[in-house]
């Protein structure tokens, strides 16, 4: 879609330059922008999680530099603030400012998330746009900013501490008293599921050590709080997924793999080098270790880290993925004849510039599944709501996000207003047991404060959010100190099985 860059006017009216900070994780590519950020009168950083967000418009406050944080489940908005914080999708386009930052650029290749990192790159709203992240996107970036005529300049940042990995396994089952062949504080075990992750954190509670726990199931509040545990030296190790590598700045000694292999959606597959790269990448942050080290909980899986550390992580090949903007919506709407947003979007993603040599348009396959839900559940509605929910931040796939989400549809559909999920008796109770109902209950009141912020007039309560929210993320704090795991992790449990 050739036109794609038109749709972001004041970027286009702006004159801009683009300053690639390209490097490994511990790079110091993050810190050179930030540093230029901090400089400027106005300026707006584009993050890849709510949690860095959070963490980078604290970082900001406490320099005396006030700032607003803003994502889809929080606008919190500091008086005199020039400066925001936001996750990625939050952009605005039309609100200028001196100094953007976007980071984790790599993140373009996200088949899920793509398209927001295109609306970053083409359409940040500043004179000074910095460009953070590995240098695997680095040729195509250019390729269209070289068409859209924009100015860019790039530095490429080395690793700052050495990466080192280690000769043999680490055998996680001794116990603090026998540190010196076991976990040892600085710690960073990383697995792949929540029940690897429970299990690993309850077994190595049990051996006597203070675990941090995080896992993309949990409220980022907790994961704020897990994070704060481990980085302040009260937790001993902490035990994550893949997510601590989203530029988390945690003061890891030593990463170590549960297993190589990961469950994407798909199937059940080996880490490829951009994945083990990022990961590892995370031990010996500059400042608090001289060197980086890695290792594996299984001796056989040593090899497969070693291959992949050195392998060089493939250049994008692809266009970039664009999504559709409501006024997309609105053309297409009077094209097709219809009201009906399913079969617009299902256009959209078929036969809209499907192979451009710049840009292709996303699969969109998330808000297809909501949509379809929307035209059959909402049918009469105006196009622009139904649109706006389906772009709703759930799982479609996910019976319990999905059966809130049409409770919450079906409440606006009937123009009833819909109060604040009520505490659970568990929750009042402080009951222990129900830490999955509480990470359900906390992705329920997510999707209602989002939807608050977009038709207040029916999700009322929304200033109720942070007091709910507050009591929910203490309680899974809780049970994460109380939990008992599942016995085996996966790994664990199929090699079982086969000696069977």
């Amino acid at each position: 879609m050739k036109d794609y860059p038109q749709a972001f006017p004041v970027a286009r009216a702006l004159d801009r330059t683009i300053h690639f900070r390209l490097g490994p994780t511990n790079s110091g590519k993050t810190h050179d922008a930030l540093e230029a950020l901090k400089k400027a009168a106005s300026g707006v950083y584009l993050a890849p999680l709510r949690l860095l967000a959070m963490e980078i418009r604290d970082r900001l406050v406490a320099q005396g530099i006030p700032c607003n944080l803003l994502t889809g489940e929080e606008h919190d908005r500091m008086e005199g603030a020039q400066h925001t914080a936001c996750t990625v999708e939050m952009m605005n386009p039309e609100h200028e400012v001196e100094v953007a930052v976007v980071d984790e650029i790599q993140m373009l290749l996200d088949p899920g998330r793509g398209w927001a990192w295109t609306s970053a790159l083409v359409g940040a709203p500043a004179r000074d746009v910095y460009v953070c992240g590995a240098d695997t996107v680095h040729q195509r970036c250019v390729e269209v900013l070289d068409a859209i005529g924009e100015r860019h300049e790039t530095v490429v940042l080395e690793r700052k501490t050495p990466l080192v990995l280690e000769n043999g396994p680490v055998d996680s089952r001794r116990g603090r008293r026998h540190a010196d062949a076991g976990l040892q504080p600085g710690d960073a075990v990383i697995a792949f599921s929540r029940k690897d992750v429970l299990t690993l954190s309850a077994r190595y509670r049990e051996q006597g050590l203070s675990v941090a726990t995080i896992y993309g199931a949990l409220a980022p509040e907790v994961r704020r709080t897990e994070s704060e545990r481990f980085a302040s030296g009260e937790a001993d190790v902490v035990v994550a997924t893949d997510a601590i590598g989203m530029g988390l700045n945690l003061p890891v000694r030593r990463v170590i793999f549960s297993t190589v292999h990961k469950f994407d959606g798909v199937q059940t597959r080996a880490l490829n080098a951009a994945e083990v790269q990022q990961i590892a990448g995370r031990a010996g942050r500059f400042g608090m270790h001289d060197e980086g080290r890695v290792s594996a909980l299984d001796r056989e899986d040593l090899p497969h880290v070693r291959r992949m550390l050195v392998e060089a992580q493939p250049r994008m090949r692809s266009a970039l993925a664009i999504a559709p903007s409501p006024w997309h919506v609105d053309a297409l709407a009077q094209l097709l004849g219809t009201q009906q947003v399913a079969p617009i979007l299902s256009y959209f993603a078929s036969r809209i510039a499907a192979k451009g040599s710049l840009f292709e348009t996303a699969a969109l396959e998330e808000q297809l599944g909501l949509a379809r839900v929307v035209d059959r559940m909402a049918g009469k509605l105006a196009l622009a709501d139904k649109f706006t929910f389906s772009c709703a931040p759930i799982s479609h796939d996910k019976e319990n996000e999905l059966a809130y989400f049409e409770t919450c549809l079906l409440a606006f559909v009937k123009g009833r207003t819909l109060q604040l999920p009520r505490p659970a008796g568990w929750l009042r109770d402080r009951e222990p047991g129900f830490l999955e109902e509480a990470e359900f209950l906390s992705k329920d009141v997510s999707l209602y404060a989002w939807l608050s912020y977009k038709f207040p007039q029916v999700y009322r309560d929304g200033e109720a959010v942070p007091e709910l929210r507050e009591r929910l993320s203490r309680y899974i704090e809780r049970e994460l100190l109380r939990q008992n795991g599942f016995g085996m992790t996966a790994k664990e449990a199929f090699r079982s099985r086969q000696r069977r």
